[in-house]
C-alpha cells in the first residue's frame, strides 16, 4: 500500500481541532503532527476539515438500489456495489447494512437476506466501505429462528436487532396508501396478504420465548444486539435483561431516559435531525441530543444524513462540531466494540475524510480515505506533487 501524507488542516484530534499534518502507512495512522518524508502520496488539506471517518450501525438505503420501484429488482451485486459507491462518497467508512428478516415475502423475506448476507461475505473484499451485516430480526418470523440462530454460532452476523412492527402492520391495514406499499412490497394479492397477516398475528404468543432464545444465541456468540423502537421503559428494561445494550429510535422521551440512566447507547436517525423531526411524528432527534438522550446517529434511509446531521447541529447551536462529530463516528464504534476507529490517533485505522466547510450547512467532501487507502477525490488540485526518487535508488534498480 502507498502511505499517504495530509499536509495541513484542522484535525479532529481528542476534543479539539488542531492545525496539523498525518501521515498514513498501511492501514492504520502512522503519525500525527509529521512530516512528509518518502510519502509519495500527498494531499493538501489546508482550510479543510480533518475528521475520522462515519460508522453507520444502521443503513438500509440500499433498499432502494435493489428495488427503485415496486416490483423493480436489480441483482444484488449490482445493489451492493452501488450502495458502497454512495456510502463512500458521503463519508461513511464503515457501513452495517441494516437487513431485515421478515415474514413477509419479497423485499425483506428471509430468502432475501441470505441472499444480501452471501453476497456481502462475496464482495466484501471488493467494497471501499469496510462493511459489515446488520441482521434485523421481525419477531413474528418465528420460522427463521433456526436458521439465525446457526448464523450467529457461525460468525456471519455483525449486528442483531429485535423488531417488532406487527401492531403498525395491522394498523396500516385500513390506510389505503399505506396497505398498498406494503402489498406491493411482498408480491402478493391483496387478499393473499390479508391471510398472511391473519395467520401470523395468530401466533403472537410464541414470539416471547423465541425472542430469549435468540438473545441466548447472540450472547454466546458475543454479537452486539439492538432492541428498535422501544415504547415503554419496562420494553427497555426487559431487552437490557436479555443483554440488549442498544436502544435504536426509542419512540418516546421516558423510553429514552430508562436507556440514558443505564448507559444503554441510543441510536436515533440522522435524517430526523437534517429535516427538523422524524417523518413518523414521533420523537425530535435534536431534542433528544440536547438532553443528552441520544449517543449515536445512523443514516436510516438516507446516506448523506450523517455528514449532514453533524454540521446542522453545529450550525442550531445544540452541540459545537467536534462533539456533534462523536455522534457519527467515535460513539457508534464505541457503541459497537470498534476500537480500533472513530478517533485520529497513531495506531487506529485510517479512515479519514476531508472536509470543506465553507459553506454554511452544505459541507463538502473532497476526499475519504479507507483502511488507509484513498477511495474517493473530488478536487485533483489538491494532488501534491510527487517527491523524486533518490538517484542511488534509481541506479540501483
Amino acid at each position: 500500500m502507498t502511505d499517504i501524507f495530509l499536509e495541513g488542516g484542522r484535525a479532529l484530534i481528542g476534543s479539539e481541532l488542531v492545525e496539523t499534518s498525518i501521515l498514513v502507512s498501511g492501514t492504520d495512522i502512522a503519525q500525527v503532527d509529521a512530516s512528509r518524508d518518502r510519502a509519495r502520496l500527498a494531499l493538501d488539506a489546508g482550510n479543510l476539515l480533518v475528521l475520522p471517518g462515519i460508522v453507520d450501525l444502521h443503513g438500509d438505503a440500499f433498499e432502494r438500489q435493489m428495488m427503485p420501484r415496486a416490483g423493480v429488482d436489480f441483482p444484488i451485486d449490482v445493489a451492493l456495489a452501488d450502495s458502497d459507491r454512495q456510502a463512500i462518497s458521503n463519508g461513511i467508512t464503515t457501513v452495517f447494512h441494516a437487513t431485515t428478516c421478515s415474514w413477509e415475502p419479497g423485499l425483506r423475506s428471509a430468502g432475501n437476506a441470505r441472499g444480501l448476507m452471501e453476497a456481502i461475505e462475496r464482495q466484501r473484499p471488493q467494497f471501499a466501505a469496510d462493511t459489515r451485516f446488520h441482521l434485523r430480526h421481525e419477531t413474528y418470523n418465528l420460522e427463521a429462528e433456526a436458521e439465525i440462530s446457526q448464523w450467529l454460532a457461525e460468525g456471519r452476523v455483525d449486528l442483531f436487532a429485535f423488531n417488532d412492527h406487527m401492531d403498525g402492520v395491522v394498523a396500516d391495514i385500513s390506510n389505503p396508501r399505506k396497505r398498498n406499499r406494503m402489498v406491493e412490497r411482498t408480491g402478493l394479492s391483496s387478499e393473499d396478504f390479508d391471510t398472511l397477516v391473519a395467520h401470523i398475528v395468530s401466533r403472537a404468543a410464541d414470539v416471547p420465548a423465541s425472542i430469549t432464545r435468540l438473545a441466548a444465541a447472540a450472547r454466546a456468540a458475543e454479537v452486539r444486539m439492538l432492541s428498535h423502537d422501544d415504547a415503554t421503559p419496562a420494553m427497555r428494561q426487559e431487552f437490557r435483561a436479555m443483554g440488549v445494550g442498544i436502544a435504536e429510535f426509542p419512540i418516546n422521551e421516558e423510553t429514552a431516559r430508562e436507556a440514558a440512566s443505564h448507559g444503554d447507547a441510543i441510536v436515533y436517525g440522522a435524517p430526523n435531525v437534517v429535516r427538523g423531526g422524524s417523518h413518523t411524528g414521533w420523537t425530535k432527534a435534536s431534542d433528544m441530543i440536547g438532553k443528552g438522550l441520544c449517543s449515536v446517529l445512523a443514516s436510516d434511509y438516507y446516506y448523506p444524513a450523517q455528514l449532514l446531521a453533524a454540521f446542522r447541529l453545529a450550525a442550531d447551536g445544540v452541540l459545537p462540531l467536534t462533539q456533534a462529530w462523536d455522534l457519527v463516528s467515535a460513539a457508534p464504534a464505541r457503541a459497537i466494540g470498534l476500537a480500533d476507529r472513530g478517533v485520529l490517533a497513531e495506531g487506529r485505522r485510517a479512515d479519514i475524510l476531508l472536509v470543506d466547510d465553507s459553506v454554511l450547512l452544505r459541507p463538502r467532501l473532497i476526499a475519504v480515505i479507507s483502511g488507509g487507502k484513498l477511495v474517493h477525490l473530488t478536487d485533483a488540485t489538491r494532488l501534491l506533487a510527487a517527491v523524486a526518487t533518490p538517484r542511488e535508488a534509481v541506479v540501483a534498480a
